[in-house]
């Protein structure tokens, strides 16, 4: 078995088992020596993928932080009332969530200790922001209520989004489920930011 997988390791299959030991351990905590016994290969192995395990980092959150802003970029994001648009970017910000779960749990879980872990930090700054302007937006359109702090529902709306990682674990066919969740988000979160109309 261990054979098998010196025969077909991947940089992809290397970076999902960083991302699982780094998940579990800690990226402080995550050694080359775990990593290398984690993927049944050893050292110099990795490192003939990778210049080391700030790179895997990189690489992980990097495929998170793609995946996010990637959604800024699809036209229900850029078309439309900024109220629709702010509810296609929370919805498509879930289903990233729930496609790139292990990513997006590590990108929550950086600290940053590292050079990438502060670089990823401004990233999701960057990103908490663009969805500030699209919430700006929609109360000065006059869909959201004027009376609720715009940095504090930022904040509400991601720290909700943000928790999916902590209990929401994908099964077989669980494609129903992941839509039920994307819209449950959506409407606790807008359906009290809402004006009444």
């Amino acid at each position: 078995m261990t054979t098998a997988k010196r025969d077909t390791y991947t940089p992809e299959t290397l970076l999902s088992v960083a991302v699982r030991v780094f998940n579990e351990r800690g990226y402080d905590g995550t050694s080359m020596e775990h990593l290398s016994k984690a993927a049944g290969i050893s050292k110099s192995s990795i490192y003939h993928h990778v210049a080391g395990k700030e790179e895997l980092l990189r690489r992980a959150v990097s495929r998170a932080l793609d995946g996010l802003f990637a959604i800024l970029d699809e036209p229900g994001a850029g078309h439309g009332r900024a109220i629709e648009r702010v509810e296609y970017v929370t919805r498509r910000t879930v289903e990233v969530l729930m496609a790139e779960l292990p990513y997006v749990t590590l990108l929550l879980r950086v600290r940053g200790n590292t050079g990438t872990e502060r670089w990823a930090l401004e990233r999701r700054r960057e990103f908490d922001q663009k969805v500030a302007e699209l919430l700006k937006a929609a109360v000065a359109d006059g869909d959201l209520r004027a009376d609720v702090d715009i940095k504090l529902a930022t904040r509400l709306l991601f720290g909700m989004i943000n928790s999916l990682v902590e209990w929401y674990r994908p099964h077989p066919g669980a494609n129903a489920d992941r839509e039920q969740l994307a819209d449950t988000v959506v409407h606790l979160a807008f359906d009290g930011l809402r004006t009444a109309r």
